[in-house]
């Protein structure tokens, strides 16, 4: 696998962002799971957010693409750029057309393989026959599918393994060109050998997009992102290059969270 890489000296906020978060809070009720989060995002690039289970990384996910405004009771203080145009003063339709999410759990449509690609499509333009499979056969081989399903695009999308299904909600997403991919978790619950082609395929993706991702496998991290975020309860501790963040963090929290595997480690062989 090709390491993701940067150029050189390159720091977040060197050049401009393709999306920018200023002070961003967000609010369930009275709970508020963010608290004055600003990073920026460079185009073209992997970010991915770490941190524990409930820090408050899905949550910035969903609010990057207005997800959040479905929320009973949500409420986000704070601003989200995407190419300096504050997204609350966007149509939410336009917004999510740039910018594409892709949940945890897989969740193709009840349809075929290929209505469930072709279904963004449809919605959002209008194609005659041959351009709409012209476009499901591009999205298809962009996620990197459509050598395992052209003989069966007719065949419900539920018959296919897990790591295929991940894959088609990610050409799902491609197939209508957003300029931002949003990732929760793509590989939870995924074998090696389809975290592995899912990997390829980010790394594959950012000449196209930007994308963030959150994981919480620090070497899917290391292998894939240029930027990482990390964070503990509802804060953002810190926001760097990844091999920074990974070697040479600034923040103690920082430190103890990348490092503990390696503790752990070391305690099982004593």
């Amino acid at each position: 696998m090709t390491k993701s890489t940067i150029g050189p000296g390159e720091k977040p906020g060197a050049c401009p962002a393709k999306l920018s978060v200023r002070n961003l809070s967000f609010y369930y009720g009275n709970f508020r799971a963010l608290h004055d989060i600003s990073m920026e995002v460079l185009g073209n690039r992997v970010t991915a957010l770490i941190g524990s289970s409930g820090c408050g990384k899905s949550t910035l996910l969903r609010t990057l693409n207005r997800m959040n405004e479905a929320v009973r009771n949500g409420r986000m203080e704070g601003e989200i750029l995407l190419d300096s145009e504050n997204i609350r003063r966007m149509e939410v339709s336009a917004v999510r057309r740039r910018v594409g999410l892709v949940f945890q759990k897989s969740n193709p449509f009840p349809k075929s393989i290929f209505e469930n690609v072709a279904f963004g499509l449809r919605v959002n333009s209008r194609m005659n026959r041959a351009d709409l499979r012209d476009a499901v056969e591009e999205a298809l081989r962009r996620a990197a599918l459509w050598d395992e399903v052209k003989d069966r695009l007719g065949h419900n999308a539920d018959d296919l393994s897990g790591g295929q299904r991940q894959r088609l909600c990610i050409a799902r997403a491609l197939a209508i060109e957003p300029e931002v991919l949003l990732l929760d978790e793509p590989c939870a619950g995924l074998d090696p050998i389809s975290t592995a082609k899912i990997e390829e395929l980010v790394l594959a993706l950012k000449d196209r997009c930007t994308i963030m991702i959150v994981t919480h496998n620090l070497q899917q991290a290391q292998r894939v992102a240029d930027y990482t975020g990390f964070f503990v309860p509802g804060r953002l501790v810190e926001f760097d290059t990844t091999s920074v963040i990974f070697e040479s963090p600034s923040q103690r929290e920082t430190k103890d969270y990348v490092y503990m595997p390696l503790r752990v480690a070391g305690n099982a062989t004593v």
